[in-house]
């Protein structure tokens, strides 16, 4: 029992493609559509396989699992 126990290791099988769905999520979460879009073209033109479609899902819901973090806006009233 722990933080980490629920843990998975399981490597993609395309850390490449685990990557660039990482980017996107990150992209996702930000905002930028400019580098959605760039990812999107990548992908339109490779035409990845199921295995790389994995991986690359893989990739966001890692990065969709760290929950946003919270700020306080200290210069509230200026």
């Amino acid at each position: 029992m722990g933080l980490f126990s629920r843990k998975t290791n399981d490597p993609p099988a395309n850390p490449q493609m685990a990557e660039l769905g990482r980017e996107y999520a990150i992209a996702k979460r930000h905002g930028d559509r400019k580098a959605m879009n760039r990812i999107n073209r990548q992908l339109g033109t490779s035409e990845p396989s199921s295995a790389d479609r994995a991986s690359f899902q893989q990739g966001r819901d890692a990065y969709d699992a760290i929950p946003p973090i919270k700020t306080r806006n200290r210069r509230k009233g200026r």
